[in-house]
């Protein structure tokens, strides 16, 4: 993979850019553009980007055929499903969508594999896809079985229509029962794994919050996303010092195990694109957060 970041002002297409930075012929480049390997401040991007300073350009050199998805029987926990589409719940540890990196380990496999047709409008790479969680965040996500519906529902989500509620458990004691994160998130420039608060090239980001419970050293809250950037619960919580307990990449203390951190999407609510009901699902916690939640309470 090539990673860099613009150090001087371009004002060039990206697949000239590339061209020039990486001494490959156009066609490559353009290529690698739309089967989804080259990202600018992660996300996908065309070949008419403009490239700007401090752009993070990040490219995976390896062309592949809109990486094909193969249906695979893994392990599914199905919370509702009807003819347009079904609630699942992700535990811990399972990626989303294929990468070149996992092929086929992740939801998307599975789903194919019970679903045989999803939606397609995000490609081969993402069908079915409306919002994701993070490899080791567990609970709940929606899943269309066909583009009108996946249409509807991706509205739905710009429009805050669609709710989702998280549990967290974080480090420290917060002393007020609700708050309200507003703080603009980017691309660390140091670390493109990383996300953090910062006015550069970053995008609004607002999260709610409230105490459920106090620990000694911890405290279990509930966080609801207006927006939804990458990583955006995790970011928040350490920008005020409360990061979330047992996450490898944002916070400072120990990680007790290899588990990840104790994050999980535990309520979805949004309108059925066909019967415009309004759905409400609830996940429960996974036996692993509730054993490392209560060892804060001892």
């Amino acid at each position: 993979m090539n990673l860099f970041t613009v150090s001087e002002l371009k004002k060039i297409r990206i697949d000239k850019y590339l061209t020039e930075k990486l001494k490959w012929s156009r066609n490559k480049v353009q290529q690698l553009i739309n089967q989804g390997q080259v990202w600018v401040n992660d996300k996908r991007i065309k070949s008419n980007y403009l490239v700007e300073v401090n752009d993070v350009i990040k490219v995976i050199p390896k062309l592949v055929n809109d990486l094909k998805v193969k249906p695979k029987k893994l392990k599914l926990d199905i919370c509702y499903e009807d003819d347009y589409l079904l609630v699942v719940n992700k535990p811990s540890g399972m990626v989303v969508h294929p990468s070149l990196a996992h092929h086929q380990d992740t939801l998307a496999n599975a789903l194919l594999y019970h679903c045989q047709k999803l939606s397609d409008l995000k490609g081969n790479v993402r069908p079915g896809i409306i919002h994701r969680l993070d490899k080791d965040t567990s609970g709940l996500l929606v899943v269309a079985k066909d583009n009108n519906t996946h249409l509807a529902l991706a509205k739905q989500l710009k429009t805050k229509q669609l709710k989702r509620i998280y549990l967290a458990l974080v480090h420290g004691n917060i002393h007020h029962q609700r708050g309200t994160i507003k703080a603009p998130i980017g691309r660390c420039l140091t670390n493109y794994k990383k996300m953090m608060v910062t006015d550069v090239k970053s995008k609004e980001a607002i999260t709610h919050f409230k105490v459920l419970k106090s620990f000694k050293k911890a405290t279990l809250i509930e966080c609801e996303l207006e927006t939804g950037r990458t990583h955006q619960i995790r970011v928040h919580l350490q920008y005020i010092k409360h990061p979330i307990v047992n996450d490898p990449l944002y916070s400072d203390k120990a990680v007790i195990n290899q588990y990840g951190q104790l994050l999980h999407a535990e309520k979805l609510t949004f309108i059925h694109p066909q019967t415009k009901e309004i759905m409400t699902f609830k996940a429960p916690w996974p036996d692993e957060f509730k054993v490392l939640m209560e060892s804060f309470n001892k």
